[in-house]
């Protein structure tokens, strides 16, 4: 093999990267794909909290403590943790790909939104542009995003999707972002010129949704436009004149010319000039960042007092929380082979979380390593569009499926 090509399509929770092939008549041939999900919006609450602690300290009934003063500098190119981040994950699973297979190229897809044009719901000129966006806008691939490309009052997909003012603008609503929404032919058609109000005057709880995610911040699309450069910056320091640029419309056309549905991965495979695509990979790889666990040192209660103190060291034995290993218990109510992921206690006797369940209090002796801990769960999915209930399309789901057991990170 002379060298394999990288795809990738950024986005603010979930990344698809992919690995292929490409002939000289401009024919893909995808080889691997990895769907990564990044854990940015937990970081961002988890640094909310430790600001709320932190105020809290200061706003006691004891001694004063004056806030610390901002004059701390920034490096040009600084980013927030929760940004930074997805950066982070995505150059790491790039520069391991690069590890097991040289690579030649890397293309990946610079979108940008433009969400000053967005929030004014006008047309703006001259002066009005110096404090926004000036490029990239696509207010309708963002609102394809924001509504999860299903009608927001029937939920049909697959149909043809139409822009609908929420507040018609016969009646005097505005174009600001706030007020679209994406709508089927059908209920397009139904709810003509009337208020979303009367159309949906037999279903409140979803006329509630509707009203709700339709002022929702613009906060995907601020985090794609606050991260596209670092990335790019990134990747042509690590792979220099071998990183190639495409638009988000490219993409697209590329991918409906080609008949592939839409996913991350096939995304990925679909970004930067190409003429078709025989062949993609059947399963995909998700890496849910997990993150390499806490570094506080106690634990508060409900009214923020201490409630014990964490260990000073993650290792017990040889393993971590979050190692990949087999038990084998030959006799007890144990007994058995259990393979999943542990968490240690300094009692030697640790927790397995199996494809069965939690299996408590075997013996470190009876455990064999498999893998370590990478900061990752792995499961294996089938190429295509997941469905809305299945873990995969859900990043808190999948973490709530690897706590019950009902999900095995693979090895």
């Amino acid at each position: 093999m002379d060298g394999v090509e990288l795809g990738i399509d950024p986005g603010s929770k979930r990344t698809g990267i992919a690995v292929f092939t490409t002939n000289g008549g401009g024919e893909r041939r995808g080889l691997f794909a990895v769907e990564l999900a990044h854990r940015g919006g937990q970081i961002r609450d988890r640094l909310t909290v430790r600001a709320a602690y932190r105020r809290g300290r200061r706003s006691r009934n004891l001694r004063y403590r004056a806030p610390r003063f901002n004059n701390r500098s920034r490096l040009r190119g600084w980013l927030a943790p929760s940004l930074r981040h997805r950066v982070e994950t995505t150059m790491s699973w790039t520069n391991r790909l690069a590890r097991w297979a040289p690579v030649t190229a890397v293309h990946v897809e610079r979108v940008a939104f433009d969400t000053h044009l967005m929030t004014a719901g006008k047309p703006l000129e001259g002066v009005e542009y110096q404090h926004g966006t000036l490029h990239g806008t696509e207010v309708r691939e963002y609102l394809l995003a924001k509504w999860g490309r299903v009608c927001a009052y029937c939920g049909a997909s697959g149909v043809p999707l139409n822009i609908d003012h929420i507040h018609p603008s016969s009646r005097g609503g505005s174009d600001r972002i706030s007020n679209l929404t994406i709508a089927c032919a059908r209920c397009n058609q139904t709810k003509n010129n009337s208020p979303v109000e009367d159309f949906l005057i037999n279903k409140p709880k979803l006329l509630a949704k509707i009203l709700t995610q339709a002022k929702a911040p613009l906060r995907d699309a601020a985090a794609v436009n606050a991260t596209r450069w670092a990335l790019w910056r990134a990747l042509d320091a690590a792979f220099p004149h071998a990183v190639r640029t495409a638009s988000g419309g490219r993409t697209k056309w590329n991918r409906q010319r080609t008949g592939l549905p839409k996913t991350h991965t096939l995304d990925a495979l679909c970004v930067g000039a190409l003429n078709t695509v025989t062949q993609h990979p059947h399963t995909v790889l998700t890496a849910l960042a997990g993150g390499r666990g806490r570094y506080r040192r106690t634990d508060p209660d409900r009214y923020g007092f201490p409630r014990k103190t964490n260990p000073r060291t993650k290792t017990v034995h040889g393993f971590q929380t979050g190692d990949y290993a087999r038990a084998i218990v030959l006799a007890g109510k144990h007994a058995g082979t259990h393979t999943g992921r542990i968490a240690v206690r300094s009692t030697g006797r640790f927790n397995i979380r199996t494809a069965h369940g939690l299996v408590q209090g075997i013996h470190y002796r009876h455990i064999r390593l498999l893998q370590r801990a990478d900061g990752y769960a792995y499961t294996i999915q089938d190429e295509g569009p997941p469905s809305p209930s299945h873990p995969a399309a859900n990043p808190s789901l999948l973490r709530q499926e690897l706590r019950a057991g009902r999900v095995v990170p693979e090895g």
